[in-house]
């Protein structure tokens, strides 16, 4: 039997953070499915589409790797794709309370469900999203924060 992991985030867009949990996450799993939240309450710079295309080009190289979009429960994600495993990253302790609040309300939903929290390479734990954005409003660097095809698809998208 395959051990499915589910890796859900709004990945707006996705980080070299983020980038690496999903290769540590391989090293554990036969299958991770990354599931793109739409997440309205966010307000997401990018649409839909296009953070599952910014995704999809990072991951081309990887095996082992499905890249979904999703507005649902995640349980309910989960369990379509056969995942029992959700996977979460944790970057600094600020990370921890929110996590574990959700793996917990997680597993009330479904508890067949189980959540691995992963840490990023030390030289990512610095990196999110949030902060890759708030350099492309200022027109920052972020080709070291993002994998290549990620800052040449936003290049390509004149947002920076």
């Amino acid at each position: 039997m395959n051990k499915i992991a589910l890796y859900p985030g709004t990945f707006d867009p996705i980080t070299n953070g983020h980038f690496d949990i999903i290769k540590r996450a391989l090293n554990l799993f036969d299958e991770v499915i990354v599931a793109v939240a739409i997440s309205k309450e966010k307000t997401p710079l990018f649409n839909l589409q296009d953070r599952i295309s910014m995704v999809e080009k990072a991951l081309s190289q990887l095996n082992g790797v499905k890249v979904v979009g999703f507005d649902n429960l995640t349980v309910d994600l989960a369990k379509q794709y056969n995942a029992n495993i959700l996977i979460r990253g944790l970057r600094a302790v600020s990370d921890f309370e929110y996590e574990l609040q959700m793996g917990y309300l997680n597993n009330s939903l479904d508890d067949t469900i189980e959540t691995v929290y992963l840490m990023p390479n030390l030289q990512h734990a610095f990196v999110s999203s949030s902060i890759v954005r708030g350099l492309m409003k200022y027109n920052g660097k972020i080709s070291h924060l993002v994998p290549k095809e990620v800052h040449q698809f936003i290049e390509d998208k004149k947002c920076i």
